[in-house]
């Protein structure tokens, strides 16, 4: 929902309830910060109540469910697992290595198999102010790598007890690199808030030329190590170190024309002169931007988010609304599930994306 002075407000029909945490008759617990998904069938989320029979853009209602629905991991277990979830924290494998660190959305969680933490290799601790410590218990290397089908990610411990990769997003990767490969042409596609380059090296790797734009002069760095170790040092990529209004704002300037725009915003931020970025302030005209950036021929939006209050509906309106002409129903937009070894899910932000498919 927009307010008059076109931020966002986030209101709540009447019949909806909060759920923090959801205890299933199975016992597995699907850890949330605010409100249920807006349907519980990714079917629906994506077309609304009134699809029925055969769709137009092909396939049936079963197979369409099969191929949207957004269930767990999709790295290899020999790559990344999640092997438990509670007291706030998240024990993870990276590769070789386990890791320990903060997860607020499985705040009131009981570890399920406290052996399985006796085994980290390194535990980060938050010191309060957007950074921490990490405390490693073996020796470990500077970096290591972890690969996703021909993505190959350079994995550090941050001061900021960040990775390098976002797991949850390999089902965004997945589906990127779809769509520019059934594309009738050569995309041209914008990622804006890029961070260490998942989706711009899976849009490349597809065969996509792609602006990669980041606040972080370090975290373009990040990515254009990644490209390189996943055999892209050759392909239509520009590198951009600028404020993502500031860049989009520059590119309507000069008429520039993009296929597709990939964000990942965060809930506050800074650009590299310090320009203040607060989502729920800012996203909407960043959102207007990409619709006049996309609008002689548009194949694709990806937004996703992992900020407090911002649900699958939220997500799905602010697109619908700014961007596709109130086609909410052609939107896909569910909860971005981290499944862990014990069987439980831990939410991990939410995305919304067109055309459904």
């Amino acid at each position: 929902m927009v307010s008059a002075d076109g931020g966002l407000r986030f209101g709540r029909h009447p019949h909806e309830h909060h759920v923090h945490r959801c205890l299933t008759s199975d016992g597995q617990i699907f850890a949330e910060t605010i409100d249920p998904p807006l349907l519980p069938d990714p079917l629906e989320t994506c077309l609304g109540r009134q699809a029925t029979g055969n769709l137009s853009f092909g396939g049936t209602l079963t197979h369409l469910r099969q191929r949207n629905s957004i269930r767990g991991n999709m790295f290899s277990t020999d790559q990344y697992e999640l092997l438990d979830i509670g007291g706030e924290r998240r024990l993870e494998r990276f590769g070789r290595y386990i890791l320990d660190r903060p997860a607020p959305a499985a705040a009131g969680i009981p570890c399920q198999r406290p052996d399985l933490w006796q085994n980290a290799d390194a535990r980060f601790v938050r010191d309060g102010r957007n950074r921490g410590v990490w405390t490693r218990y073996c020796r470990m290397p500077e970096t290591w790598h972890i690969r996703h089908e021909g993505i190959v990610f350079e994995l550090k411990c941050s001061d900021s007890g960040a990775i390098g990769v976002y797991p949850e997003q390999t089902h965004n990767w997945d589906w990127i690199a779809r769509m520019v490969r059934q594309a009738d042409r050569p995309l041209t596609i914008l990622n804006l808030f890029a961070y260490s380059g998942g989706s711009t090296i899976a849009a490349a790797a597809a065969g996509g030329a792609v602006v990669h734009v980041d606040a972080a002069k370090s975290a373009v760095n990040w990515a254009r190590r990644n490209a390189r170790l996943s055999g892209l040092e050759k392909a239509p990529l520009r590198w951009i170190v600028e404020d993502a209004r500031k860049f989009v704002e520059r590119e309507l300037r000069r008429g520039t024309q993009y296929d597709a725009v990939i964000l990942d915003p965060p809930t506050y931020g800074h650009g590299p002169k310090a320009q203040p970025w607060k989502l729920t302030d800012h996203l909407v005209a960043l959102l207007r931007a990409v619709r006049d950036l996309t609008r002689v021929r548009r194949d694709f939006i990806l937004l996703t988010s992992h900020t407090p209050g911002v649900g699958p509906r939220e997500l799905r309106t602010m697109l619908a609304e700014n961007v596709l002409e109130n086609l909410e129903e052609a939107i896909f937009a569910q909860r971005l599930p981290l499944k862990a070894r014990t069987g439980r899910q831990l939410a991990s932000g939410v995305v919304a994306r067109w055309p459904c498919r």
